[in-house]
């Protein structure tokens, strides 16, 4: 029987491509880089082919690895950034580089959709408030902007959605995208008509909505030559890369927390039932039944690597990790607000920006990095407040993504959220999860607790109840900085987004 799996994750900053089975675990796996473009400030873009030249390479580079031949691989899975925006023409080309889920840039049309919906009914309906990570804004963006690209528009679809589109020739929709898109009825589980009226687009660009383990179609003659996989292999629908990392982490029951530190900054918690914030995203979880509330920083790995390349001269993060752990708590009273490219949950405001409050001749390099650590714990705490109002209890607390590999960071977010982080050890992410899922949808796995066989826990990073204190107090200071400049950040964007 043929029982590899093949997992692909488009994220912000990498391809990543994992191959998986079922009783030896991962086999094989690679990653290669992906460039964020910002041609203006607060734009945030990616150009699809490199993601497919990248999952070309992957493959390929994952076959050799195993030694393994096309024909033993038994499905495929792919997540994603949620929701990338791409537009194909009729020959399935894309019109333009796609348009990030923290682009920035439509804010004029965030606030003609609100003065012009009902914003309550639409997060009722919706589960999504309209944010700067809204489909509806953007493509009214590219209609007032890029007119003439949008007479051409034949599919518009996600990051996964176009990889399992370029696999197959199918242009599918995975539920989650259509969730966050913000143009989905969640109670009667399909587009709205109302939503994708005032937004200007047509329902037949969109493809037929799945849930994650569908299979949508089977590997072209066409990608099995650029892939080196078998013509006819199964493709599921994937995943939003979120969804699948937290899945792949564990997080199962109810009152479960995830904690990602990656390029932005996510934290996820399980759910049993139907809950609504417009400081929070909605996504179902992979298993049906299930939902996961999710809170989405628009950056926190990428201030880092931004700090690293304009303030230090590319210093290794080892070092600078080093200089930070050698300052007290607390960065002696200097405070990040982490908003570099505004900010979605749980402020939703794209006009907000990037702040350094407290600075003083007397702080270093040292001081201003790990400001930058404890800033984004304190974006990550502010989410954990929104749980806390609604009465929703952690019971558990997990931490992946690259910025788990520094020790520092993982104390600093303990001491900050108050919580013991247990730390995943190896974990691939979102891949994991993308080849699992494409295991249950044909059938080499039968139930979604199998994960489990795949999740190790190598060590607990527990709060220090002095430094957590200590955090309490600049929080409090953290979030009145945002309340007290909120109405002075539109003064700096005279009105507008980029």
């Amino acid at each position: 029987m043929n029982s590899y799996l093949l997992g692909i994750d488009i994220g912000t900053t990498a391809t990543k491509s994992i191959i998986l089975h079922p009783t030896k675990g991962i086999v094989a796996e690679n990653e290669y880089v992906s460039t964020l473009q910002s041609p203006h400030s607060v734009w945030a873009e990616a150009n699809p082919d490199e993601w497919w030249d990248n999952v070309a390479r992957g493959t390929g580079d994952c076959l050799s690895e195993a030694n393994i031949a096309a024909h033993e691989v038994a499905g495929v899975g792919v997540t994603g950034m949620v929701p990338t925006l791409i537009i194909l023409d009729k020959n399935g080309k894309h019109l333009r580089p796609s348009i990030q889920q923290n682009d920035a840039r439509a804010f004029s049309e965030i606030q003609y959709l609100r003065q012009n919906l009902n914003e309550q009914e639409v997060l009722i309906r919706t589960g999504s408030a309209i944010t700067q990570q809204s489909i509806g804004p953007k493509v009214l963006w590219l209609n007032k902007n890029e007119p003439e690209i949008m007479n051409s528009v034949v599919h518009l679809m996600g990051a996964y959605d176009f990889i399992v589109y370029k696999m197959t020739g199918v242009a599918s929709c995975e539920r989650n995208w259509a969730l966050e898109s913000g143009l989905f009825d969640l109670h009667h589980q399909n587009w709205n008509a109302e939503l994708l009226d005032i937004s200007k687009i047509r329902r037949e660009w969109l493809g037929q909505i799945h849930w994650p383990s569908d299979v949508v179609g089977h590997i072209t003659t066409q990608a099995a030559e650029r892939l080196g996989l078998k013509t006819g292999t199964p493709v599921v629908a994937g995943s939003a890369d979120h969804i699948a990392s937290a899945f792949s982490a564990g997080l199962n029951e109810p009152g479960d927390l995830l904690v990602k530190l990656g390029g932005a900054g996510d934290i996820l918690y399980c759910i049993d039932d139907i809950v609504v914030d417009h400081r929070l995203f909605l996504d179902y979880h992979v298993a049906p039944g299930k939902f996961l509330l999710n809170g989405c920083m628009a950056t926190s790995g990428s201030i880092l690597k931004w700090f690293r390349q304009h303030l230090t001269d590319d210093t290794p993060f080892s070092i600078l990790d080093k200089e930070a752990g050698s300052v007290c708590a607390g960065s002696q009273n200097l405070i990040l607000l982490p908003y570099f490219l505004g900010e979605k949950t749980p402020i939703n405001d794209p006009l907000a920006r990037g702040v350094w409050f407290g600075l003083t001749l007397g702080h270093s390099r040292a001081h201003m990095f790990r400001s930058v650590l404890e800033g984004i714990a304190y974006g990550f705490k502010h989410h954990l407040a929104v749980l806390a109002e609604k009465g929703l209890a952690v019971t558990k607390a997990r931490v992946t993504n690259g910025g788990a590999r520094s020790d520092l960071w993982k104390q600093i977010t303990a001491d900050v959220l108050g919580l013991p982080l247990e730390h995943v050890a190896q974990h691939p992410g979102s891949s994991l999860g993308a080849a699992f899922i494409a295991g249950i949808g044909v059938g080499v796995f039968q139930r979604w607790e199998e994960i489990e066989n795949f999740i190790q826990i190598d060590t607990v990073v527990r709060p220090d109840p002095t430094n957590h204190e200590k955090y309490n107090r600049l929080f409090i200071t953290y979030l009145d900085l945002y309340r007290s400049l909120k109405d002075t950040f539109p003064r700096l964007n005279n009105g507008h987004g980029n």
